[in-house]
């Protein structure tokens, strides 16, 4: 029976340890993938897709790609969502016995991606773990190019959706056997990462605990503040021992686990963070355009990515508020302190990622060096912040040691323009070590006499065409043309021929050669050894240097933030411990900035849990009311961060939580129409608002019938009025300005509109919120705007005027009469007495329009007509019903 070749059997064996991975199996100079492995790379790559023989007596798929550009290849089947195992070869090939030993030394997948080709500078590439019982998550996250470790639980899962949105990560795992679970798949779907299947059973608790404790070498889990936390500690432990098996190397540089509390923080929610466009815009989601876009001053990598969390996670502590305002505030009035920082930061490298790849052991010589150069700006960035009055600045500054021998280490050693290879020599710099050195002159001494042998020889021998050379396979030797080959001395020694030539070498030049060759191979070893040790020096600083790097980090983000509000006018909030939020000539951050010089109308507010609890804001579109709401909220937003604001005055009572509730998108994959989605966010904030929180509502039951939605809008009014569990302050956007009637008499609610201007029968956005309720909607002069038909725009008109009369009956164009005149008339046969005709003719012109659902003269008709239905409750409205009910089946 044939059997594979005993090659093909170690690579066999090799895959079965990876099955879910492709398989870059090294093969000499070359990466091979075979079988199904093979043909999906072919496809994916778009490489050539071959065969080899295997012993079988038939030719196995097989495809590669070249050790030397491997990585552009793995990095795009990553970004495609697969994993890749890289085999290579682990001994000597000289002294392999048979077939060379070959081992998996990393597995490279979607969460675990440390080269910086694909990283995005300013956002964090996460590895999120997912661990479900009963109803209750524990969630893990980590960034592996920085060492970040996060931890947290929540009891909902939307509460859990929301932190994985917030996170984006890249790969989620989840224990084994549960990739097909509901939880897993609904996150698989909303989030579009990759799931993963952890290690067997080490998600629970006991076997999570022994891999944490074990790797951060520490001997209870109350080193991280996790003792109470048991879904949190397996999923930091199933995400620790996924990462030791897919890596297989040091992974000290991970930092503990940290807990994500939530009473520090604000807490927004998916729905808040896309609808209030915080890290990205809705139209095309990019950076420009959001608020992040617009506050990122930053200078280094570190610092964008922490003023991303800064955005997405605002301050719900005062005391922590403040003394960023301090700092802020600071920095905002010196702008030669701020200089200096921006100067001195332009200077510095990503460390965070940096120290990581040291760790990880794959950093080279250009990487110690940028490490280096960095950590020597720290003395004088140092001294600056200890010279500043703000606490926090001088927090900042006590977190930053001294490098000095570490820098001096690594600029000693390397030379200033290293290769990017590590194992090809020229790394370690001229002086640093005696024996490298010899080893040096030796190879530059022989290499001197070979390039004075050319000159020697051509006026020993008359041959002036003789040149001396090098390859890999003959070593030097001397070349003399087919012409000269009669002037070659006896002591030339033949070692090639070629066409147009000989080669030859000579005793003496062997023994160059050898010297040159040896010094060589020794030099190199010795280099990359030293490199190594050098490299492993600076390891020994990591936690320093990380947390030097969590300080410039922070210190960026201060200067970001002063750099902003100088330039943009912005002004600090009073942070206040009362439930008031007041704010005078306030303006939305980005919109102001993309004006470009044209003035932006600024509004004021004020909102309380009292008097000023709900704003209801009627007003055309088209006339401010989402920007105006959007731009308390991101007021609010920024002042918690630390930051100053867009407005003349600000005083913002602590709010606990941003609700939003904007705009109209249909989620056709979930089978959620767009009023469906509505409800369900709006589901979402009146189960979760308190009274610390602030909630943006912007047309609520636009997407039902008329009524329906003035029911639904009245009621979410009522319930956040009258509810005192909820009692958040509320600003409220309609289009139905009916509903101001309804709210009039309720005290916390204010009515609101946007300031327009009419000129005949167009209309001007004055862009202003004055306190009094809207008559009209002014829908018809919206639509002229927007360019639709002038016949249109004419007839509208007409039955506009004919409703408000209440002749909705007569409401029927003349075309609709000629069309009525021509049509035919039916005969219908009812399945009750098919032997009866009932004659349905089209109305004539003579005819309502409408068919009446009441005769004329009907007692019950002419009490109908004289309701006011809008000033009905819902409970007077049933009432009512029944009497005209009962009134109706009296006079039959």
């Amino acid at each position: 029976m044939a059997r594979y070749t005993p090659m093909m059997e170690q690579y066999l064996a090799v895959k079965a340890g990876v099955p879910d991975a492709l398989l870059f199996f090294r093969l000499g100079d070359f990466y091979e993938l075979f079988f199904e492995d093979a043909v999906t790379a072919s496809r994916e790559l778009e490489i050539t897709l071959t065969g080899r023989e295997g012993g079988i007596g038939e030719k196995i798929p097989m495809c590669g790609v070249p050790h030397h550009s491997s990585e552009n290849y793995v990095l795009r089947l990553v970004e495609k969502g697969y994993k890749v195992a890289i085999c290579e070869q682990v001994e000597d090939a000289g002294a392999a016995k048979g077939i060379v030993k070959r081992e998996v030394v990393r597995v490279v997948t979607p969460g675990t991606v440390m080269e910086s080709k694909v990283l995005q500078e300013k956002a964090n590439r996460y590895l999120a773990s997912c661990v479900e019982t009963n109803g209750r998550y524990g969630l893990s996250f980590c960034d592996l190019t920085t060492g970040e470790l996060l931890v947290v639980e929540h009891d909902t899962e939307q509460a859990m959706l929301d932190e994985m949105l917030r996170h984006q990560p890249a790969e989620i795992v989840v224990p084994a056997g549960e990739k097909d679970a509901l939880y897993a798949q609904t996150m698989k779907d909303l989030l579009g990462s990759v799931l993963t299947s952890g290690e067997e059973k080490t998600h629970r608790t006991d076997r999570a605990t022994e891999v944490l404790l074990a790797h951060f070498e520490v001997i209870s889990l109350d080193s991280f503040g996790l003792a109470r936390n048991p879904l949190a500690v397996g999923a930091a432990g199933m995400l620790l021992a996924y990462l030791e098996v897919t890596q297989k190397r040091n992974l000290h540089h991970l930092k503990m686990p940290a807990y994500i509390t939530s009473d520090e923080y604000m807490t927004l929610d998916s729905f808040t963070r896309r609808n209030l466009e915080l890290v990205e815009t809705l139209r095309d989601k990019g950076k420009h355009g959001s608020l992040l876009g617009l506050l990122d001053e930053t200078v280094t990598a570190m610092g964008g990515r922490l003023l991303r969390r800064y955005v997405e996670r605002p301050l719900a502590n005062k005391a922590r508020i403040e003394e960023r305002l301090d700092a802020v505030q600071e920095l905002h009035g010196q702008l030669m302190l701020r200089a200096d920082m921006r100067q001195l930061l332009d200077q510095v490298y990503d460390l965070e990622r940096l120290v990581a790849r040291v760790a990880y052991g794959s950093a080279n010589a250009r990487d110690l060096l940028a490490i280096a150069s960095s950590l020597a700006v720290l003395p004088a960035l140092k001294g600056r912040l200890l010279s500043a009055e703000a606490g926090l600045l001088r927090q900042i500054a006590d977190k930053i040691q001294d490098f000095d021998e570490l820098v001096d280490l690594v600029q000693r050693a390397i030379v200033d323009e290293p290769p990017v290879s590590v194992k090809d020599g020229n790394v370690i710099r001229d002086g640093y070590h005696d024996h490298l050195d010899t080893l040096k002159t030796a190879s530059r001494d022989g290499k001197r006499w070979i390039a004075t042998l050319e000159q020697e020889e051509r006026e020993k021998t008359g041959i002036r065409s003789l040149k001396v050379g090098f390859n890999k396979v003959f070593g030097y030797y001397l070349e003399v043309s087919k012409a000269n080959i009669q002037h070659v001395p006896a002591t030339y020694e033949r070692k090639q021929t070629l066409t147009n030539g000989e080669r030859y070498i000579t005793p003496e030049l062997k023994e160059k050669e050898s010297l040159i060759l040896e010094a060589e191979e020794k030099m190199v070893d010795l280099e990359y050894q030293l490199f190594v040790e050098v490299r492993d020096e600076v390891a020994g600083a990591l936690g320093q240097i990380q947390q030097a790097a969590e300080a410039i980090a922070q210190i960026d983000c201060l200067q970001s933030l002063a750099t902003v509000s100088a330039n943009r006018r912005y002004t600090r909030p009073q942070i206040e411990t009362d439930d008031r939020l007041l704010i005078t000539e306030g303006r939305h951050p980005v919109v102001e900035a993309m004006l470009k010089g044209e003035p932006f109308v600024a509004n004021d507010t004020l909102l309380d849990n009292s008097s000023h609890q709900i704003a209801l804001i009627t007003g055309p579109n088209m006339a401010g009311k989402s920007t105006y709401m959007r731009q308390v909220a991101l007021i609010v937003l920024l002042a918690q961060m630390g930051c100053f604001v867009p407005a003349d005055h600000a005083e913002i009572g602590i709010v606990d939580r941003v609700f939003t509730r904007i705009g109209a998108s249909d989620d056709l994959a979930g089978g959620q129409s767009t009023f469906m989605v509505e409800m369900v966010e709006l589901a979402n904030i009146l189960h979760h608002a308190t009274r610390k929180s602030l909630i943006i509502l912007d047309e609520i039951g636009r997407g039902t019938s008329t009524f329906d939605g003035i029911s639904i809008a009245q009621a979410v009014v009522e319930f956040l009025h009258e509810n005192p569990k909820v009692g958040a302050k509320t600003l409220f956007a309609t289009h139905y300005h009916e509903l101001t009637r309804f709210t009039e008499s309720f005290a916390g609610v204010r009515h609101y509109s946007t300031h327009v201007q009419e000129k005949g029968d167009t209309i001007v956005f004055l862009r202003k919120i004055l306190p009094q309720a809207a008559d009209r909607s002014y829908g018809i002069q919206v639509a002229k705007l927007a360019g639709l038909p002038n016949d249109v725009l004419a007839r509208a008109r007409e039955i506009l005027a004919e409703l408000e009369e209440g002749q909705v009956q007569s409401a029927v164009s003349p075309q609709a009469e000629m069309v009525r005149e021509a049509a035919p008339t039916y005969e219908v046969k009812t399945e009750a007495a098919p032997e009866v005709k009932a004659a349905v003719e089209p109305q004539t012109s003579a005819q309502s329009s409408q068919l009446s659902l009441f005769a004329a003269e009907h007692p019950v008709v002419e009490e109908l007509r004289g309701l006011d239905v809008m000033r009905l409750t819902p409970l007077d409205a049933m009432n009512m019903l029944y009497q005209l009910h009962q009134k109706a089946r009296g006079s039959e």
